[in-house]
């Protein structure tokens, strides 16, 4: 329902394309179902929270039912320790780690944003990386390029998020060099944002790469990105599963992504969604170090 929603909104279709290509069947890992905690190898299955839709990568398409990037990485993680990984929803990041430390989900397969200051309570199974970048009109009229070229420009971006923070500096330091604000539009989602783009009522929306090339891919020509290659107030991201601090399972997931990098599984899954860009050589634990701003 979810996903309907979505694709409505946009008027977007998941590709065909991405729809036929296979992901490799995995063999089941002795050795790593046997290290599993005692309970999860018990229950034969163990949960994974999220937060709604974040495509490519989470395609929430019912209470219990998820596509994308790491629907394919869960069900072939699933495979390899030879239980079942069950999806569930819950409203908010706040809502995804007080499930996870209350011990009612065991994990969060994200990707969610590796931060020092979270990584106090939780650990981070980074496999993706990630940049913050700007997706404009067809031929970019507003000439939108970067941090720098936003003074006096319709910005839109989600509430709360680090990206809003970043353009609130950014018109702070527009106005201290006598430039007009920034004119910060912040919304509840990224459907919203992107349509405000695409119907001229924001010049940009300022998000992460790997879904705004999800909705340009699918925008029909509408839209486009600019500003890659630029650190645009953000530092080294990295993005990927959480776990309690410290838990068992931690080690496990790490183990079990770096063979599905090995097989060349990831490689297929982020190829299928188009996510090559973000991809890392080698999953790790609390990869940033202080990265994003």
């Amino acid at each position: 329902m979810k996903k309907l929603a979505l694709a409505l909104a946009l008027g977007l279709s998941v590709s065909l394309a991405q729809a036929a290509d296979a992901i490799p069947v995995q063999k089941v890992d002795r050795a790593l179902h046997d290290r599993l905690p005692p309970e999860i190898k018990k229950a034969g299955r163990m949960m994974s929270v999220n937060n709604g839709s974040f495509p490519p990568y989470e395609i929430v398409e019912g209470p219990a039912s998820m596509s994308g990037a790491s629907a394919d990485l869960t069900e072939a993680l699933a495979q390899l320790l030879g239980i079942k990984i069950e999806h569930a929803t819950v409203s908010g990041l706040s809502g995804v780690l007080a499930g996870i430390k209350s011990g009612r989900y065991q994990l969060a397969i994200g990707p969610i944003g590796d931060y020092p200051e979270r990584q106090q309570k939780n650990d981070f199974i980074d496999f993706v990386q990630e940049f913050v970048v700007f997706a404009v009109q067809k031929g970019n009229p507003s000439q939108i390029n970067g941090l720098d070229s936003t003074c006096g420009k319709r910005i839109a971006v989600m509430a709360g998020g680090s990206a809003e923070q970043v353009i609130r500096r950014q018109s702070e330091a527009c106005t201290a060099a006598g430039k007009p604000a920034v004119i910060i539009q912040s919304f509840a989602d990224q459907p919203s944002s992107i349509l405000a783009v695409r119907s001229k009522r924001s010049d940009a929306f300022f998000s992460s790469q790997a879904p705004l090339v999800w909705f340009v891919d699918q925008a029909n020509g509408q839209l486009e990105l600019t500003g890659q290659g630029r650190k645009n107030g953000f530092g080294d991201i990295f993005q990927g599963t959480v776990v309690p601090k410290d838990a068992a399972l931690g080690k496990v997931v790490l183990e079990g992504y770096q063979k599905l990098f090995a097989n060349g599984t990831y490689a297929a899954i982020m190829k299928k969604w188009k996510l090559e860009g973000n991809a890392l050589t080698a999953p790790g634990i609390n990869l940033a170090k202080g990265a994003a701003k």
